[in-house]
């Protein structure tokens, strides 16, 4: 009698053993993020005179890269300016529009293209290439990135500042400014909240309200940042492409530091499964597919 009830016992313990490891197995299968991959697609030629910033318009199916041309990055001198490329690559335009002076992060809502342009905010028309406005920032002297809202407001960062602002209409005004930014760069509305990055700091930064709080470090240089699935790809000028998962593990997928092949202000296109990386004084932009 002893004996069968033990080996119930067991038999139940085993059963139960079993159940509990498929559900964990179960949980972690469903938590489980996929880190991606990335792979050359194609790859602009080197005419470009250092593209910093590109941004796809999937309306008309080409990309806009923002050129600097001549260095240092913050000089009026009147040689910036926008190309135009084509979805293999091919150089549609390479002087689309031009007259800028240090054109960097840019933004496209509807058929309007914003520009940050050292301590402008440079809105074209998409359709013939015209510059519609040029608007000052009120004390900005390195303006950096650029992004969008769903409502249309731009966003823009100042690095010499920590700042960003923020256009809502014909308004601009201040949404947040901290030292803690470490040289604030990249900037990406998401769910409500504000995504940064620092390039002194090398850290990646969530704001939600006045709260920022650091979701991961160890990117110097950070740059662009963009979403993909559930987590964030984030550049390094230095030349490194991070993927930063939705629990902050940071995994470097690309490293062309050592060819002296700049990575700047990067964008995402879902549907394409691309990653685009302006090379700065690489001069070119190159495409790679996301696995």
């Amino acid at each position: 009698m002893k004996k069968n009830l033990f080996l119930a016992l067991a038999a139940a313990i085993a059963v139960s053993a079993c159940t509990s490891t498929t559900e964990n197995t179960s949980e972690t299968e469903e938590t489980a993020e996929t880190t991606p991959k990335l792979s050359l697609a194609w790859e602009t030629d080197t005419t470009l005179i250092t593209p910093e910033s590109v941004i796809y318009d999937s309306q008309n199916d080409v990309y806009y890269v923002s050129c600097i041309g001549a260095v240092p990055p913050g000089a009026k001198d009147g040689d910036g300016y926008i190309a135009k490329i084509g979805a293999n690559g091919e150089i549609i335009s390479n002087q689309w529009v031009t007259g800028l002076n240090g054109p960097k992060g840019l933004a496209l809502v509807d058929n309007i293209l914003y520009v940050a342009d050292i301590d402008q905010l440079v809105a074209i028309n998409t359709e013939n290439g015209e510059i519609i406005s040029s608007e000052t920032i009120e004390g900005a002297t390195f303006l950096n990135d650029a992004g969008s809202t769903p409502n249309g407001d731009i966003l823009i960062t100042d690095s010499d500042l920590n700042t960003v602002f923020v256009k809502s209409g014909e308004e601009t005004t201040v949404l947040f400014s901290s030292p803690d930014l470490g040289r604030l760069n990249g900037v990406l509305f998401e769910d409500g909240k504000y995504l940064l990055a620092g390039f002194n700091s090398g850290k990646l930064f969530s704001l939600d309200g006045s709260a920022l709080t650091m979701l991961a470090d160890s990117m110097q240089g950070a740059d662009g940042i963009e979403k993909y699935h559930d987590g964030h790809f984030v550049s390094s000028w230095n030349g490194h492409i991070f993927y930063v998962d939705k629990n902050g593990k940071r995994t470097k997928l690309l490293d062309t530091e050592a060819d002296k092949i700049n990575a700047a202000d990067i964008d995402v296109i879902q549907e394409k499964n691309l990653l685009l990386v302006p090379t700065f004084f690489a001069n070119k932009v190159v495409a790679y597919k996301i696995d």
